[in-house]
C-alpha cells in the first residue's frame, strides 16, 4: 500500500465528528508513475465499499498533473460515482482548477471545492 512521508497510507479512512471519511491523499506527488499507482490503489479500495456509502476527501496540494494522470483521475472519478455519497477536494492551484472542471464535466459529478482540510471534513461529516 502506498505510504506518505508521515508513514500513513495514501488512501485511508479517517474519522471526523463521528463520521468515516475516505481520504485520498495525493499531496506533493510529482512523479507520473507514482501518481498512477496511488490512483489505481484508491480505485481498488473504493470498490470494496457498499454503493452510495462513502464520503471522500481528495487532497491534491503540491501535486503535478500530466496527461496520463488527468486521464486516470477522470477514470477514478467516474468509477467512484456509484460508491460516493459526498465528495470534496482540497488544495487546488489554478491549473488544478482547470483540470477539476474537465474532470467534473467528463464525469458529471458534483465535487465540492474547499481551501482547507478542516472545512472540507466539516462539510463531509454533515452529509
Amino acid at each position: 500500500m502506498p505510504i506518505t512521508e508521515s508513514g500513513q497510507p495514501r488512501t485511508r479512512m479517517i474519522e471526523h465528528r463521528g463520521q468515516q471519511i475516505l481520504l485520498l491523499d495525493y499531496s506533493d506527488i510529482l512523479d507520473t508513475t507514482e501518481a498512477l499507482s496511488y490512483i489505481a490503489e484508491s480505485k481498488v479500495i473504493i470498490a470494496q465499499h457498499p454503493l452510495g456509502s462513502l464520503r471522500t476527501l481528495t487532497y491534491v496540494r503540491g501535486s503535478r498533473y500530466t496527461a496520463p494522470v488527468i486521464d486516470a483521475m477522470k477514470d477514478l472519478v467516474a468509477h467512484n460515482a456509484p460508491y460516493v455519497k459526498a465528495a470534496a477536494v482540497v488544495g487546488m492551484n489554478t491549473l488544478h482548477r482547470i483540470i477539476y472542471r474537465a474532470v467534473t464535466t467528463f464525469s458529471r459529478r458534483n465535487i465540492q471545492v474547499f481551501e482547507d482540510l478542516d472545512a472540507a471534513k466539516d462539510w463531509l461529516a454533515e452529509q
